[in-house]
């Protein structure tokens, strides 16, 4: 176990970005089709087909997901990861026709200092494309990168991060995430994690819990308060099971593990937020409809508040005047 989303057999990553543009695209690409559902509960969402994810609806299976900076503009980076899916002849089959199903979801990195002038189309079905065709299902890299190239918190860097476990009844789950919260992810200015108690090693520094907490600690701090009025947010991640799961049960699963973004980050789910999880099985191993279904969901919380940590754990500054620093920058430089 690499304490990564590709510990799931069948499970591709690949990251794009332009530093220049301040901003990025994550493909998760699955060697073949999974289940998939979604939850969301950000009050600010930026979707691309997650309506077909609906578990009353048709397709029951997709080929890859997209998550990307770049707000709206971003959605365009679905259509990247479907041209690259359809060149492998990837793709849903109707008559001849096949069709590459990859939704997708963005968050708010517009005023980050990068350049946004791009002219007349933005550059996200590229980098799309791109993020597809360099997916591998080994190692790859987390903090500043891909998607999470620009995005940021209220005092921190922000960025992709990943984990994985096992089930005790060996089933694999793992998650990947591009943090960009409207809150914190430490304990007042840290160096705590809020989601220090499912730490597993050192994995985002090991340091615990603050010997006290005071009300300074608790007080709500908001990216671009007392001002917040735009959506400059959101948290995306993706959690995926190889338990053999419908639909519906996707969906639940997914339910289940936004309990961890209520773990890593404070607050969370505001209406600035776009935060949406992606939950999707590759359908090797059976599981317990109840009991099973709710450890997994369990153990999926666990993970993506630890791969929320390790997002910002690991992200790095932008060489831009007056960007936020980066965790490490901070306590360990």
């Amino acid at each position: 176990m690499r304490n990564l989303l590709t510990d799931i057999p069948g499970v591709r990553v690949g990251h794009a970005d332009d530093a220049a543009l301040a901003s990025g695209v994550t493909a998760i690409v699955f060697d073949r089709p999974a289940v998939a559902s979604i939850d969301v509960r950000g009050g600010g969402p930026g979707t691309r087909d997650v309506s077909l994810l609906d578990p009353v609806n048709t397709v029951e299976r997709i080929d890859a997901i997209a998550l990307s900076g770049g707000s709206a503009f971003g959605l365009e980076s679905g259509g990247g990861v479907q041209a690259w899916l359809a060149e492998q002849g990837r793709g849903f089959a109707v008559g001849d026709a096949r069709i590459p199903i990859v939704p997708g979801a963005v968050q708010f990195d517009m005023l980050n200092g990068g350049n946004k002038k791009w002219g007349r189309f933005p550059p996200y079905r590229d980098l799309g494309y791109a993020a597809a065709e360099a997916a591998t299902d080994g190692a790859f890299a987390l903090g500043s990168i891909g998607a999470g190239y620009g995005a940021t918190t209220v005092n921190f860097k922000g960025g992709v991060g990943s984990a994985s476990a096992i089930t005790t009844g060996g089933v694999r789950v793992a998650a990947i995430a591009s943090v960009n919260a409207v809150g914190s992810v430490t304990v007042g200015d840290g160096p705590w994690f809020w989601a220090a108690p499912f730490e597993i090693g050192n994995e985002f520094g090991g340091r615990g819990w603050p010997p006290s907490f005071t009300p300074d600690m608790l007080a709500m701090r908001l990216k671009g308060a007392p001002a917040a009025t735009s959506i400059e947010n959101t948290t995306i991640a993706v959690v995926v099971t190889d338990a053999i799961l419908t639909k519906a049960q996707a969906q639940r699963m997914a339910m289940i593990a936004q309990t961890g973004f209520a773990r890593a980050i404070y607050p969370v789910h505001a209406p600035l937020d776009g935060d949406a999880v992606f939950a999707a099985a590759t359908c090797e191993k059976e599981i317990d409809p109840l009991y099973g279904l709710t450890e997994l969901g369990a153990v999926a919380a666990n993970v993506i508040a630890r791969a929320i940590a390790r997002g910002v754990y690991e992200a790095t500054a932008l060489p831009f005047a007056g960007a936020l620093p980066s965790w490490k920058m901070r306590f360990e430089e």
